[in-house]
């Protein structure tokens, strides 16, 4: 399985990387990898650095440059998961360059290009982008479709206006993480003026799939999969946009190797993707028998009942959130942006997470709403019933 893959895989000179292309696509464990086509090694291979690399998006980026035949290098405190890749170079630090040994181990070597996903505050992306802008010739940041300010606008694209920070200087998410979005926009920045023209900027929607610790979108393909009814809020029409983590992470392999400069949306899949088209994708994954049943909600009950927020992935598309899951990704899809079926993520992170449980002691805990909680919305949903039936009596 994937964890497992990861801890034997890795490169140390190009000659390698191509074996070892040749190999993750004869040997990976993974069910995507039996049924896939054999992966082309790049014409090519590049020197790319991580900023992160064992968290979530970093582990799918190296699997499919690896998968390339690039050659890979990580940065990060060496703190999360340090078995993954033994034999792929790793340098410690502190992306807070006042801190510990900070940003000195890059002050050696050169690469092709920097792939970004651990900068949080500008402060810090600001410190790795000028210290690397005489080391490398392409700069990746890993925005988000936070960055962008609220409401969001209905089929929005990277021309809408981004977040701003009252103060620029603060440097701490907010009690409700209400500032994430805005210093992404200013890391954004930061990254740009550092390396003007050299920068590409990535701002990812919710990003799903195997291996996600977050437990949000798997906590829907693994209530499903434990059967009986199951409470999903909204409708079967409301929109919704995810994007599996392996195509991002391929996709940011194929920016690198061509080059390609600007901003961009990741938001899938390409066309309008259903909630219930996803839940449908769920109760076909499910093991259980027999099938488990969606109990829909509506989003009238969830929002008198103060409950938005309470189940993941989903909010209701009126008002405030209306363009929340309605971004265009059409600039994106120009440049090679590619999206599986969500019936794979959905049956792949399914497969992962039951897997995970014996191989990772179940680091993930699912983002799932209390049982008291879900009694209450049943009750008002009931209710609500009920007084829609004596309407129709009267």
């Amino acid at each position: 399985m994937i964890a497992l893959s990861r801890l034997t895989r890795g490169v140390c000179s190009v000659a390698a990387s191509f074996l070892m292309a040749l190999l993750f696509v004869l040997s990976a464990g993974t069910a995507e990898a039996e049924t896939a086509a054999p992966i082309a090694p790049a014409k090519k291979p590049l020197r790319i650095l991580i900023l992160g690399g064992t968290g979530f998006l970093g582990p799918a980026t190296i699997d499919a440059a690896l998968a390339r035949g690039h050659v890979v290098t990580m940065f990060n405190r060496g703190r999360t998961r340090p078995e993954l890749y033994p034999n792929v170079e790793k340098l410690h630090g502190d992306r807070d360059p006042a801190k510990g040994g900070g940003l000195k181990e890059l002050e050696r070597g050169q690469w092709d290009v920097v792939i970004d996903n651990s900068g949080y505050y500008p402060r810090h992306v600001k410190a790795s982008a000028t210290l690397l802008s005489k080391r490398c010739r392409h700069y990746i940041y890993i925005s988000s479709v936070s960055a962008y300010r609220e409401p969001n606008p209905i089929g929005g694209d990277e021309d809408a206006p981004l977040a701003v920070m009252a103060d620029p200087a603060v440097e701490d998410m907010g009690k409700n993480y209400e500032n994430f979005g805005p210093l992404k926009a200013l890391c954004e920045r930061a990254a740009q003026a550092a390396m003007p023209g050299r920068t590409t900027v990535i701002r990812p929607g919710y990003i799903v799939g195997p291996d996600d610790s977050s437990g949000r979108f798997t906590y829907w393909p693994v209530k499903f999969d434990n059967g009986g009814k199951v409470l999903v809020p909204g409708s079967p029409n409301d929109p919704v946009q995810v994007i599996d983590v392996r195509d991002l992470g391929e996709w940011l392999v194929k920016l690198a190797e061509n080059g390609t400069m600007g901003v961009f949306t990741a938001a899938g899949p390409e066309n309008e993707l259903k909630w219930g088209e996803l839940i449908e994708a769920c109760v076909g994954a499910s093991t259980a028998d027999p099938k488990p049943r969606p109990v829909w909600i509506n989003s009238d009950v969830i929002q008198k009942s103060h409950a938005v927020g309470m189940y993941p992935i989903w909010v209701p598309p009126i008002g405030h959130y209306a363009g929340f899951h309605k971004w265009s990704n059409k600039r994106a899809v120009n440049v090679g942006l590619k999206f599986r079926p969500i019936s794979d993520t959905v049956r792949d992170t399914l497969a992962w997470y039951r897997e995970q449980e014996k191989v990772e002691n179940g680091r993930v805990r699912l983002a799932a709403p209390t049982d008291e909680a879900e009694a209450k919305l049943l009750e008002a949903f009931k209710l609500d019933l009920l007084n829609a039936l004596e309407q129709v009596l009267k």
